[in-house]
């Protein structure tokens, strides 16, 4: 069976990616390492970063896709590969990974969601910048150091004490489809 994402030119996505291992801390101890991939990666294919909370284990981000370009793919792979090659090897890699020249650092798949409206990109934004909360990393979802609530924050979009108060009603309006 053939996989099928929606390839929307221009889109704007959620995306979920995960590290194999969800015991490990790896992506907030390399956090610099993964700023860095993903720097590289945006000068060679531009995409926007909507939203973005990176968690020890996984991330939640929401991207705007180029007009005429819908290869996020693309750009997955090489966040994935550049971050791999830039952290020191400890992990045992698996024959299949090894056969493929990956590490098995990260799952291969990820989950995709085409956003559709204005309220539906509101209900990820929220759902990414209060994850910290759910996950029981932080009090309220301004502490936790590697979230783009912070831009939101600074531009008067969010308040600072955003998801501090009414917690069960931003965690049920967040919940991604």
């Amino acid at each position: 069976m053939r996989y099928r994402r929606a390839n929307v030119q221009g889109g704007c996505y959620f995306f979920t990616v995960a590290l194999a291992n969800r015991k490990t801390a790896l992506l907030v101890e390399h956090i610099d390492t993964l700023r860095h991939a993903f720097r590289l990666i945006r000068k060679r294919h531009p995409f926007e970063i909507v939203a973005m909370a990176v968690m020890p284990e996984h991330l939640h981000t929401v991207w705007q896709m180029p007009q005429g370009d819908a290869d996020f793919a693309l750009r997955w792979a090489l966040i994935k590969s550049a971050f791999s090659r830039s952290i020191p090897k400890h992990e045992y890699i698996r024959p299949s990974h090894e056969s493929k020249r990956e590490r098995g650092i990260w799952q291969r798949r990820y989950w995709e969601h085409l956003i559709r409206d204005d309220e539906d990109l509101e209900r990820h934004v929220n759902y990414i910048h209060y994850n910290p909360v759910k996950h029981g990393l932080v009090q309220r979802a301004v502490d936790w150091p590697y979230s783009s609530i912070h831009r939101y924050v600074r531009l008067a979009w969010l308040s600072e004490d955003w998801g501090a108060g009414d917690m069960m009603e931003v965690e049920n309006s967040g919940e991604p489809l």
